[in-house]
């Protein structure tokens, strides 16, 4: 039976504690209603880029990290595709993971479908959840379906062959209008799901499939269990996508804060941004970086230079999830080549593994910073440096935490004008207490960030 809904999404957050008003984006929906799980709510995800993780690059290999990811706080584990990777037209020397030669089978430079479900099995066993990349839009020029099942692709009409994107080489793209394609590519996805264990999927380019298909997907695999869905899109482009994905991409605000860092905007073109998000449904997603930013774009500390970690803080602490890509815990300064082995420089001190510790712990714990703004509002906190810190105060019934951000290159002076914003409170990083009023004044050094949890 298919319901016709109206999704109603409602955000609305206030201003130094005053609210603005409330809008409102419609959503015509041909799919049941999928409310987001507790779980959900709470969680962060943690890009595992397998290839380049350990130096055999192994489902095995990664195993021992399990123990000190879980200790670090991750909650959510993605592995980058684990399909074979085509091999004509591939580029370098291994090829891109996201040109895929089979739908359900592994790709043995990984290990073998019996060593990942392996590590599924271990994942849950210490309390991970686990997604996988799914590139439904295109595959390799060699994958299965090209020989046997032509009709799925798109042809080329200058060619009269298989046809790729622009500029993209090594890939061919599917046909959705296919039924039989659509339906190929769910019994695909449900293969994972009944054969592995896994709890969703990373869908890659999301907004290059038509979302009806997802629609399609969303309620015939979720038969089987609900499933966690990370769309590959940003909300503002695309908000009816989120209607089937549960957490989406803040593309516009990674771009935003590059400039912003690089060419000294000002903050309000940040808040500006925020603004626009908050006025979209669905989870968003915040990242410094990720497989693509760190190969093509650079690391963080490239894009992002002395701000890197009051924006993973940022990340961390605002409504929504964070991601985290391989590395970052190093610190990593380095981009990873793509289609060659390069694997991480891990070294003995995982200088930033204590700093998400202490964020990831903190948002696991603590109401205050569920994802969900409808049940953890932020509110941003008036200062006498609006023009150079972003201060905001989440809360949860008694639950709050503060959140500074110094967004300059300046130490800084100031105080907050805000008669709510009160009571004792203790640094998470120092353990420092400090009991907050309005004749509080606060110095921070550049790019500096605190965040205090009410005691």
């Amino acid at each position: 039976m298919i319901w016709k809904v109206i999704i109603l999404i409602t955000l609305s957050i206030a201003i130094a504690c005053t609210s603005k008003q409330v809008k409102k984006i419609q959503i015509e929906s041909t799919m049941p209603t999928f409310s987001t799980t507790d779980w959900m709510k709470t969680t962060n995800v943690y890009e595992v880029n397998v290839r380049q993780y350990t130096n055999e690059g192994t489902f095995n290999a990664f195993l021992k990290e399990l123990p000190r990811l879980k200790d670090m706080g991750i909650e959510t584990l993605w592995f980058m595709p684990v399909t074979p990777i085509a091999q004509k037209n591939k580029k370098g020397l291994l090829g891109s993971y996201y040109s895929a030669a089979d739908y359900t089978s592994i790709n043995p430079e990984f290990g073998t479908l019996e060593d990942f479900k392996s590590l599924v099995n271990e994942a849950h066993r210490h309390g991970f959840k686990v997604i996988i990349d799914w590139v439904a839009n295109h595959t390799g020029w060699d994958h299965v379906w090209t020989k046997t099942h032509p009709e799925y692709y798109e042809k080329d009409e200058a060619t009269n062959d298989f046809k790729a994107p622009s500029g993209m080489d090594d890939i061919i793209e599917l046909d959705f209008n296919n039924v039989q394609l659509r339906k190929a590519m769910i019994d695909a996805m449900k293969f994972w799901i009944v054969e592995t264990g896994i709890d969703g999927f990373r869908c890659d380019l999301a907004f290059w499939v038509e979302l009806p298909f997802w629609i399609e997907a969303k309620k015939e695999l979720e038969k089987e269990k609900r499933l966690f869905w990370l769309g590959e899109l940003d909300p503002l482009e695309h908000p009816d996508y989120m209607q089937v994905f549960d957490a989406a991409y803040t593309w516009t605000w990674m771009h935003k804060t590059e400039e912003f860092y690089k060419k000294q905007i000002t903050l309000d073109a940040l808040e500006t941004v925020l603004n626009r998000y908050e006025e979209t449904p669905g989870m968003k997603a915040w990242f410094t970086s990720n497989h693509d930013e760190n190969s093509w774009n650079g690391t963080e500390y490239e894009k992002y230079g002395e701000a890197a970690k009051a924006l993973a803080v940022f990340s961390c602490t605002w409504p929504g999830i964070p991601l985290i890509y391989s590395g970052q815990e190093l610190p990593n300064h380095k981009r990873l080549k793509f289609f060659e082995k390069d694997f991480i420089d891990w070294k003995e001190n995982y200088e930033l593994h204590d700093f998400y510790k202490t964020l990831l712990n903190l948002r696991t714990q603590n109401p205050a910073l569920k994802a969900d703004d409808s049940i953890a509002p932020v509110y941003r906190i008036n200062t006498s440096a609006n023009d150079k810190v972003l201060v905001y105060l989440r809360k949860n019934d008694r639950h709050q935490v503060l959140v500074l951000l110094n967004l300059s290159n300046k130490t800084i002076d100031f105080k907050h004008s805000d008669s709510h914003l009160e009571g004792n409170f203790e640094e998470v990083f120092t353990k420092e207490k400090l009991n907050i009023s309005e004749e509080t004044n606060f110095t921070m050094g550049a790019w500096n960030f605190l965040v205090f949890e009410k005691s």
